[in-house]
């Protein structure tokens, strides 16, 4: 399996959604992320050592040439690098689900997530550019946007009716509420 280094987003979000969950259902790791958040994240986060997983760096289209390259080799990378190389490399489903533009967009597919701007309530107040700011990504971000076109999948209903809702109004948001 080739995938990404530590540095890498793609790389956190399999460490997140596929390496933590599946470490969750042991109850006894989920005991010791009650007891010890901080072993329970370096347990279950960890990508194994052993030569089957090999970091091949941030360049996806190199992970690409090289998963091609070598049948049988899976690669961990964006859906935009399978979607521009899908005459190379072809897709895993995950639990009975391919990932789509349409399985991404609601989130269906396990390896769909949110992709989320930060502000700091106090640069907001000194930097009023800022709303500017979000307010063009926020244009950017939609169906058809200059984002889309570099390969991130557009939310849809809901989660894109909240995400404009948010980017216009500014609210502080509950960490608890952003899955």
């Amino acid at each position: 399996m080739l995938g990404p280094p530590p540095t890498s987003g793609t790389r956190d979000s399999l460490a997140e959604l596929y390496l933590e969950k599946g470490c969750n259902t042991d109850p006894a790791m989920e005991a010791l992320k009650k007891s010890d958040e901080k072993k329970h994240k370096d347990i279950c986060t960890k990508v194994r050592e052993d030569g089957l997983f090999v970091e091949a760096g941030e360049n996806d289209n190199l992970l690409v040439q090289k998963v091609n390259a070598e049948p049988g080799t899976l690669g961990v990378l964006g859906y935009s690098y399978l979607e521009e190389n899908s005459d190379k490399v072809k897709p895993v489903q995950v639990a009975g689900v391919s990932p789509t533009e349409a399985t991404i967009a609601d989130l269906s597919y396990p390896g769909a997530r949110k992709l989320y701007i930060y502000l700091k309530g106090e640069h907001l107040a000194a930097k009023p550019a800022l709303r500017d700011f979000v307010a063009t990504y926020a244009k950017a971000w939609g169906t058809g946007g200059p984002l889309e076109k570099r390969g991130l999948v557009p939310l849809a209903g809901a989660d894109a009716e909240g995400a404009g809702k948010q980017a216009t109004e500014l609210k502080p948001l509950d960490p608890a509420t952003l899955k």
